[in-house]
Order: C-alpha cells, then sequence, then structure tokens
C-alpha cells in the first residue's frame, strides 16, 4: 500500500519516489502546499476507491500518516 501512496505522491508532486521517505514532512521538505494536498487526496481517493473527508486529509503530514488513514477507511469497509 505504502508504494502505491508513494507512487501516487510522486507523480503529483513531480518528484522522485525516493524522496518521498516514510517520515518526511510533505509540507516543510517536500513543500506540499494546500492545493496539491486536495489534488493529493484527490488522485489517492481514486487509486483505492474510497472518499476522504476535510478532517482526514488534514492528517496527511507524512507519508506513515496517509497510510494510517487510507487503512482505517479501507478497514472500516
Amino acid at each position: 500500500m505504502k508504494e502505491q501512496i508513494r507512487e501516487v505522491l510522486s507523480k503529483l508532486l513531480k518528484v522522485r519516489p525516493e524522496e518521498l521517505k516514510d517520515d518526511v514532512c510533505l509540507n516543510d521538505c517536500i513543500g506540499m502546499d494546500s492545493t496539491e494536498m486536495v489534488e493529493s487526496a484527490i488522485a489517492l481517493e481514486k487509486a483505492f476507491n474510497i472518499k476522504l473527508g476535510p478532517k482526514e486529509i488534514t492528517k496527511f503530514s507524512t507519508l506513515n500518516d496517509i497510510e494510517k488513514v487510507i487503512r482505517s477507511k479501507i478497514d472500516s469497509r
């Protein structure tokens, strides 16, 4: 799952997948802004066939955080 998340984000943010370490801060280290955060959420919703709410998107700080949110959505189906 984490590799799929990494792939989606690397394409969207135009960074190499190896730059997206599990605990790298997406806002400060990668420079992800609020528009990119929403675009990422939309891309991840499509990739994993889930729906993410605004509160869940605000939890997107690191790759690990994103994986936790997505895993909880999938597990709650």
